[in-house]
């Protein structure tokens, strides 16, 4: 005897399912799920309440307020290709019902961390300034364009945050045989300890550090964790790389900072973008800059999908999911991320 497939409901926007789901992936998809696919449906709302009833899973980030929730009697995960949590779900209500909230942000961390590693051995060494420098017909030969180089190798660093980004970057830094120091107060010591790292306060991380890479998601608590205060700590001709979201740090002062030559730093979120033309970043000669790009390459998009198919997978077979990250009841609520805005308006990761 045949049973029906379960529903998937593709809703992904701002992603697009062939941006996330790579031909193979999206085959296997169709092969073991009912699909129904909302993408560019002008009528996506009314077509997602009708198939409530039905979903066993909705890959996407629409509104899910409790009335949906409880009409949506088979649902059992809401995968959020996004890549942040917004309040735009009731995740008790989901919690309540078995549903499943799932991100997809660990697809990002590998990308993001490479090029975190990237921007962290540019600012040691100079690449882009000194290219500029090149190009413009003013380059210094050997000793005299590297008067304030430094090593990765034996340098004192310093993360602040340690989660998914802050783990897969950490891996690339072993080799340089560091001194890590990492301020993270939703982990304990010795959780720390156990991956090799030195647990520290704040103040001391940025007290220490040669090179402070920021990986802090946004909450409450961290939004302009990297106060002016806070940031005039870090000692002289420090780097620092900001990769996780602009509003952890005081961002007039950290450019300020840097064309006063206290540090300088490297930035790839901004507090909005895409940023004006006249932005004074543009004209700060100790900033390495970057337009939001560290994570979205299309390996780590692809991933998204495979994160999906094999976390739906585990679901029906009545296993705990194991590759997409879960939204913690005890903290999704406490995450301030919103939506990124490109030139042309859409949101993207």
């Amino acid at each position: 005897m045949t049973h029906p497939k379960e529903m998937v409901v593709l809703y992904p926007a701002p992603q697009s399912t062939e941006r996330i789901f790579a031909p193979e992936t999206l085959r296997r998809l169709h092969e073991e799920f009912e699909v129904l696919d909302l993408e560019g449906d002008p009528d996506a709302e009314r077509q997602l309440d009708l198939a409530l009833p039905r979903a066993f899973a909705v890959v996407g980030q629409p509104d899910l307020p409790a009335e949906r929730v409880e009409r949506a009697v088979n649902l059992r995960a809401l995968c959020n290709v996004e890549g942040n949590f917004f309040p735009n779900v009731d995740y008790a209500a989901c919690a309540d019902r078995g549903v499943h909230v799932l991100g997809c942000g660990p697809a990002y961390a590998q990308a993001v961390a490479e090029y975190s590693l990237g921007l962290a051995l540019d600012l040691a060494r100079g690449i882009t300034r000194e290219d500029r420098a090149f190009r413009a017909g003013a380059e210094g030969y050997t000793f005299a364009s590297n008067t304030d180089s430094i090593l990765l190798r034996g340098a004192e660093i310093g993360l602040v945050g340690f989660g998914n980004l802050g783990r897969a970057l950490h891996e690339l830094l072993v080799p340089f045989r560091a001194t890590i120091r990492v301020y993270d107060p939703w982990l304990p010591e010795r959780h720390l300890e156990e991956h090799g790292v030195i647990p520290a306060s704040l103040d001391e991380v940025l007290e220490t550090s040669q090179v402070l890479f920021v990986l802090a998601t946004i909450t409450e608590e961290s939004e302009r964790l990297l106060s002016e205060a806070r940031l005039r700590r870090l000692r002289p001709g420090a780097r620092l790389v900001l990769v996780s979201r602009a509003a952890v740090a005081d961002f007039t002062a950290l450019i300020e900072l840097v064309s006063q030559g206290h540090f300088l730093a490297a930035l790839d979120v901004w507090p909005e973008e895409p940023v004006t033309a006249d932005h004074p970043a543009r004209a700060v000669e100790g900033l390495v800059l970057s337009a939001h790009r560290a994570g979205g390459i299309p390996a780590a998009f692809e991933k998204i999908g495979e994160m999906v198919l094999d976390d739906l997978l585990q679901i029906r077979a009545g296993l705990p999911p194991v590759r997409m990250q879960v939204a913690a009841r005890e903290l999704v609520h406490r995450y301030r991320s919103r939506p990124v805005t490109t030139a042309a308006g859409a949101r993207n990761a």
